[in-house]
């Protein structure tokens, strides 16, 4: 197996063998980019193979699995962190070494290296067809909507700046608010970084959206309509949610009205940010308030469908249904077969890095708790599913002492910021 030197921080290569990866270190390389999922082909390595064999070669190893037809700025992204982080020359690999050279070439054009004009030449001079990362750009190019995410590892919850850029108008979805169980702290690290990126761009936010009540983290939307002005919005059904909590936590003074937001909206309604239209689709399951935002080419899907090798949301919470869950995504799927889908969470399953981006076209051809199966189908593979996990956790648990007996800590050191917690933060 013979490797193509692109230049002196990379080259790219096809399917290595355990024994190629000696001759990798003996050659000077330092890491391995691994671009190839597994289950491709019979007799692949596959990931875990390749780890131990980086390992006892003395290389590092990242794991950047990526289709053709199927990259996105994640993967393009994290293929040049595992660039960065390397300390020296990188071998990165697929089958043939195309998708290698194409994730390289993308975050070279992405970053003003490279025109985009000039990816393909780059490739036949290297006796590889990017023709792909042409048409990738291309695409790129027309889409309405452009998306910014922004990945919270804690809770593996993602967040999203949405613009768009005729206007540069903007809208905040799912920002998170940094939270420290053992000390009942919270922080805004993650809030401040979108707005860094908001003003580095010069965007204006007109709308900060949930999708719904988060149970694994607390919503940013008090925080950073304190520092915007713009207005907040959830689904119309939070207050569903709101009474169930009024009614768990037995707490009789809680408004349950969702007065905490300045605007509910209802399955179907619309609103503007900038020049794009944006559309709300009731997609409850997962909880019984959760909304997805339709955004020009784009939808926020929250926690209904994941990534495809991810499958689907719990449906264990209270108020949640594997029925309700099976119907909402089935009107997602309805949507034009290129929509982009934006998912709440990643996992990360097999060790890959953080993706969030599919379409409607992927989910139906790939995510194994939708291609093929029925409602009754599917049901019992979520109801199975959700008995496997962990019992529900609902973040309230952490803050309710601290709440109702008014002790959360006052501001310390170490560089922390601390906040009350507001009630619409809940």
């Amino acid at each position: 197996m013979t490797s193509v030197r692109v230049n002196e921080l990379i080259s790219v290569a096809g399917q290595p063998d355990a024994a190629d990866f000696a001759a990798f270190a003996a050659d000077g390389f330092a890491a391995v980019i691994n671009g190839r999922p597994d289950g491709e082909e019979p007799g692949q390595p596959g990931n875990a193979a390749e780890k131990a064999s980086a390992a006892a070669a003395g290389l590092a190893y990242s794991f950047v699995p990526v289709k053709g037809t199927e990259i996105t700025e994640a993967d393009i992204h994290a293929f040049q962190a595992a660039m960065t982080q390397a300390k020296g020359p990188i071998v990165a690999h697929c089958k043939s070494g195309t998708r290698a050279l194409t994730l390289y070439a993308l975050g070279e054009v992405l970053d003003g290296r490279m025109k985009a004009g000039d990816v393909e030449a780059f490739g036949q001079n290297l006796g590889f067809d990017l023709a792909g990362a042409r048409r990738w750009l291309e695409k790129r190019a027309g889409q309405a909507a452009h998306v910014k995410a922004f990945f919270e590892p804690r809770t593996c919850s993602v967040q999203y700046v949405v613009s768009d850029p005729a206007t540069k108008r903007c809208a905040i979805i799912d920002p998170v608010l940094d939270f420290d169980e053992m000390s009942g702290a919270t922080g805004t690290a993650n809030a401040d970084a979108i707005l860094a990126h908001i003003e580095s761009q010069g965007l204006t936010v007109e709308w900060i959206l949930d999708t719904h009540p988060h149970a694994d983290h607390f919503s940013a939307a008090h925080y950073l309509k304190g520092k915007t002005g713009a207005p907040t919005a959830i689904g119309a059904h939070v207050t569903d949610v709101q009474r169930l909590w009024k009614e768990i936590y037995n707490w009789p003074k809680f408004e349950a009205d969702g007065s905490q937001w300045d605007r509910l909206f209802g399955d179907g309604d619309t609103f503007e940010i900038g020049g794009l239209e944006a559309r709300v689709m009731f997609s409850p399951g997962h909880t019984l308030a959760s909304v997805t935002y339709v955004i020009g080419d784009a939808a926020f899907v929250h926690d209904t469908v994941f990534t495809p090798d991810s499958g689907t949301a719990r449906t264990d919470f209270p108020g949640g249904s594997a029925s309700a869950l099976w119907h909402s995504i089935q009107a997602i799927l309805s949507l034009p077969e290129e929509t982009r889908l934006f998912s709440g969470h990643d996992y990360q399953p097999g060790g890959r890095h953080p993706r969030w981006e599919s379409t409607v076209a992927a989910q139906k051809r790939a995510n194994p708790h939708i291609s093929g199966i029925d409602e009754a189908g599917f049901v019992a593979l979520r109801q199975a599913r959700d008995r496997t996990l962990p019992k529900p956790k609902l973040m309230l648990h952490a803050l309710q002492v601290n709440i109702r007996g008014g002790r959360l800590p006052e501001p310390e050191d170490n560089g922390r910021r601390y906040l009350k917690i507001p009630l619409d933060a809940l």
